[in-house]
């Protein structure tokens, strides 16, 4: 009997993988408090899975400002790094290969969970609505409430945040992944960016299409001159429908989605990234595949 495609090695930049199948990212807000670091049971959990040709962690905060959900894990300090030390040590362990979901939610998130009580950062001051996000009420229990009013970033913000991402990745081989994912979808950060309805700025960032990229360009770049653009994938969440109201997702609206993407595809394939992960629509009444 043939054996499936789905069992045979395949190749991903220089990781050779044992089989095609992929532990995609999965939000489990499981890190020990305080700090939001990786621990034990993180560890057994992608342990467990690492039968799993290829593995992206659940998304990891680039920084504190990045949090929208309690309890989820970062990797912006040493602690951190530390933390998950333990999970790529129990992957490797089992023969398996493993990147880090670098993410950032921008203005989804609550002044709870931001530093020092502050607002949420954005591309521009726009709050997100139709989504709730996930805040600690006590230890242990937490609720779902609406997110806070975020401030807009100023240009020179902006170009900090790109650093913060190239140190972001720094730090995942300091934990010793073997590489990284970009988190570009499903209505964070970057895809705040890249959506005319949540990027209204009126510098280098914003207005035009190209304009509107050019954060997912210089964080891309950046990233892959850290790791090397064969260790770098991205996510992106397409938002592909006939209503307005069908292409809202996390509050955001996508114009002209079918542009949008194959110029954003462009700029993955000039920096020659190792591969993109597209994310199906899951909400009520998403379009289904032709």
């Amino acid at each position: 009997m043939a054996q499936s495609e789905l069992f045979k090695t395949t190749q991903l930049g220089p990781y050779t993988l044992k089989n095609r199948i992929v532990l995609p990212p999965l939000t489990r807000s499981r890190s020990s408090q305080p700090g939001n670091i990786a621990n034990d049971l993180m560890a057994t959990y992608y342990r467990q899975r690492s039968g799993a040709g290829f593995m992206v962690t659940e998304g990891t905060q680039i920084e504190p400002r990045g949090q929208g959900y309690a309890w989820t894990p970062g990797i912006h300090s040493p602690e951190q790094i530390q933390g998950w030390r333990k999970v790529t040590d129990a992957v490797h362990a089992e023969g398996g290969v493993i990147f880090a979901q670098l993410w950032h939610v921008g203005r989804v998130s609550h002044t709870s969970l931001q530093p020092g009580g502050e607002a949420p950062i954005a591309p521009s001051a726009i709050r997100a609505d139709n989504v709730k996000v996930f805040i600690e009420t006590g230890p242990g229990t937490g609720t779902l409430t609406d997110p806070s009013t975020p401030r807009a970033l100023s240009t020179a913000e902006v170009k900090e945040l790109v650093a913060l991402y190239a140190q972001a990745a720094r730090n995942a081989l300091d934990a010793g992944f073997d590489g990284v994912e970009l988190h570009c979808a499903n209505g964070y950060l970057v895809n705040q960016f890249i959506s005319a309805h949540t990027n209204q700025r009126d510098d280098e960032y914003g207005g035009s299409l190209q304009n509107r990229l050019r954060f997912l360009r210089e964080i891309t770049l950046a990233v892959a001159g850290v790791v090397g653009k064969e260790r770098v994938g991205v996510r992106f969440a397409p938002l592909f429908a006939t209503t307005d109201e069908d292409r809202v997702y996390l509050g955001l609206v996508e114009d002209d989605p079918h542009q949008t993407y194959i110029e954003a595809v462009k700029i993955l394939e000039e920096v020659g990234i190792a591969y993109l992960s597209l994310a199906e629509a899951d909400w009520e009444n998403a379009p289904e595949p032709a």
